[in-house]
């Protein structure tokens, strides 16, 4: 009882030093306990029949039912295969790329220069994915598109890359990249600043090369923050954001192009059909879980550190 009276009292007291800082939490808090926890009470939802003019807890419980309905597709093998390789080819190609470009940054000398180079990075993830998606699709215009122009001036033929399915994934893991490669620099970026510089001055005195002080030095201090980082990734390896596929997809490109989020969307807020949409949202959800415990037990075995 007196343990407990002592920890109660160190809280408070903690509670009243810092409560400023708590005021600054409150509003992140709130915000996920609205948005993410609040809403998971409409997972059941992917269980039943849901009529709206019912309600959740009145429609008919089916169980199983819409999971099954959606194995038993065509479209499921599909839409399953195209997320995983959409989400895989942006990490295998975006990843190491922001590490390399943080790197880069890193060794610049001339503040100004850096400063200048890190900002202009940076400016493309601040513009609206609408106006990104709008110029990817009139830069490849098959009329006025800087793309054919250029194909056209080298006499090859226009290609109208939009509505060939085989062209899609190479279109979209680029546009991603080219908007977030540069903000995705920011973390590593704080993780390079905590390296202590004795390290390095260190090594300059002993003569090591700047490759090898990257090599041997920058690479093993940023390694847990990579980790967490490729664990991140992995969670959300099914997850691919819907805004740019419905912006950039259409029918015809729907065998390289339709993932598991875009799917959802016009299941869900296009036909109406809640339920179902909420039974592939799970699946979906649940993978991704999973994905995270395996990547994170792998990173611990491999590298010592890991989210928990």
């Amino acid at each position: 009882m007196r343990l407990l009276n002592t920890d109660g009292s160190r809280f408070k007291r903690n509670l009243l030093r810092d409560r400023q800082l708590y005021l600054m939490l409150f509003p992140c808090i709130l915000y996920y306990i609205l948005f993410y926890y609040v809403p998971v009470y409409g997972i059941q939802i992917a269980f039943k029949d849901y009529q709206p003019y019912v309600g959740i807890l009145q429609s008919k419980w089916v169980g199983l039912k819409h999971f099954k309905s959606f194995f038993g597709s065509p479209y499921a093998f599909r839409i399953i295969r195209n997320t995983f390789l959409i989400s895989f080819y942006s990490m295998i190609f975006t990843f190491p790329l922001t590490i390399i470009l943080a790197l880069l940054f890193n060794e610049l000398r001339c503040k100004w220069f850096k400063t200048a180079v890190q900002t202009i990075s940076y400016l493309p993830y601040f513009i609206s994915t609408v106006v990104v998606a709008g110029l990817v699709v009139s830069f490849l215009s098959p009329t006025a598109g800087i793309v054919n122009t250029v194909l056209e001036k080298m006499g090859m033929e226009k290609i109208y890359f939009l509505i060939k399915p085989e062209y899609f994934r190479t279109i979209f893991v680029a546009m991603g990249g080219w908007q977030g490669i540069g903000f995705g620099t920011i973390v590593y970026t704080s993780a390079l600043c905590s390296i202590d510089n004795t390290l390095y001055e260190a090594a300059a005195v002993d003569g090591v090369s700047r490759w090898k002080r990257i090599i041997h030095i920058t690479l093993p201090g940023i390694m847990p923050t990579i980790a967490v980082m490729l664990i991140i990734r992995m969670g959300s390896l099914l997850s691919v954001g819907s805004e740019s596929i419905i912006l950039l997809y259409q029918p015809i490109t729907y065998e390289t192009a339709d993932v598991i989020s875009s799917y959802v969307y016009r299941n869900g807020l296009v036909e109406s059909n809640y339920s179902y949409a909420a039974a592939v949202d799970l699946f979906n959800g649940i993978i991704s879980l999973v994905l995270v415990v395996i990547s994170n037990m792998l990173s611990k075995k491999i590298g010592g550190s890991g989210i928990w």
